[in-house]
């Protein structure tokens, strides 16, 4: 195969999954729904959700545990091999198992039912069509329905896997929606890592003061702004009223760009040539909120007021790396 046959195949490749998954989102419906009131119902009573499956959908189960765990669906993974020898202990009252298998064939799977429902323990079969094993025995059912799997042999699990997992993290997500499932709450289950710091951290933590802000008045020279922005080894001046509300925010970017037009601006006001009303973030915000507004807005530099809109801090882009927030 030429280098134009390869990205040819590869690209077919994402268009076939990609059309299974569009088909498996149309397919979405009411069991679906009822999948999602039969977890529900179940996380209200302090029960978890057993995900289970074999093969590659063990892999998915795992996967789709974790998710849920994370955004607050308490869940367990549970091999179907191993619940045989004794893993079926990890079950208790209320709980609910997700079983994933797309042909609702697997041998193993078939198996487990019956000593689950032992358990009295409603069973959500996650399957490719209604006119199978699992889905009979299955109190409710997440069809994932595609056209076909990208293995030209029709053999390989690409398109199925793919589109289960999409379902999955629908799955995760529309409980989370329902749960009223926070950022807070997010943040106390990922305490480490970049994620944790810019969740749980707020603007308070991370932005500068005193002597690290170059704060001006509004009737300070250009000159001023570059002297207070050297001394405070800022990118920005920011401009207060004289009650000391925001007023404004003058960057070394609006400076190159004055004299590279030949302006003589030194001795003239900051006022003139700064940003009125530019974007801040208020002291109660999370660390993530600032990530967002850099990306947003595209800017590197971000005035911090507080509850009464006075002007109380500063975040340079360039200190988020430092402390590990991106």
């Amino acid at each position: 195969m030429d280098n134009a046959a390869l990205l040819a195949r590869a690209k077919n490749v994402m268009d076939i999954e990609i059309a299974g998954l569009r088909m498996a989102k149309e397919a979405l419906g009411d069991d679906f729904v009822k999948a999602v009131r039969l977890i529900l119902k179940t996380l209200d009573h302090g029960g978890k959700i057993i995900c289970t499956g074999v093969g590659k959908n063990l892999h998915i189960a795992e996967k789709l545990s974790s998710t849920l765990a994370s955004t607050g669906s308490t869940s367990v993974m549970m091999n179907p091999m191993q619940a045989m020898h004794g893993d079926l202990g990890m079950i208790a009252e209320h709980d609910v198992l997700l079983a994933l298998s797309f042909s609702g064939e697997s041998d193993e799977l078939i198996k487990l039912i019956p000593a689950v429902r032992r358990l009295s323990i409603p069973v959500i079969g996650m399957v490719g069509n209604t006119d199978n094993s699992l889905a009979r025995m299955s109190d409710a059912i997440l069809c994932v329905t595609i056209e076909k799997e990208a293995c030209p042999f029709g053999m390989a699990p690409t398109t199925s896997t793919t589109a289960t997992l999409a379902v999955g993290d629908a799955l995760a997500m529309v409980l989370l929606d329902a749960r009223q499932f926070k950022k807070e709450n997010y943040a106390r289950l990922h305490p480490a890592g970049a994620i944790g710091r810019a969740l749980v951290l707020h603007v308070y933590d991370i932005m500068r003061t005193g002597d690290k802000i170059a704060r001006l008045t509004e009737t300070a020279t250009v000159k001023d702004a570059i002297v207070s922005m050297t001394t405070a080894k800022s990118g920005a001046a920011l401009i207060a009223d004289e009650k000391g509300h925001l007023a404004g925010i003058f960057t070394d970017g609006d400076l190159r760009r004055q004299l590279s037009q030949g302006q003589n601006i030194l001795n003239e006001c900051v006022a003139t040539y700064m940003t009125r009303k530019p974007v801040f973030v208020k002291t109660e915000a999370f660390a993530v909120d600032v990530l967002r507004v850099f990306e947003k807005f595209k800017i590197d530099d971000l005035p911090v007021v507080d509850s009464d809109g006075l002007l109380v801090g500063y975040v340079d882009i360039q200190d988020l790396p430092k402390m590990k927030v991106m």
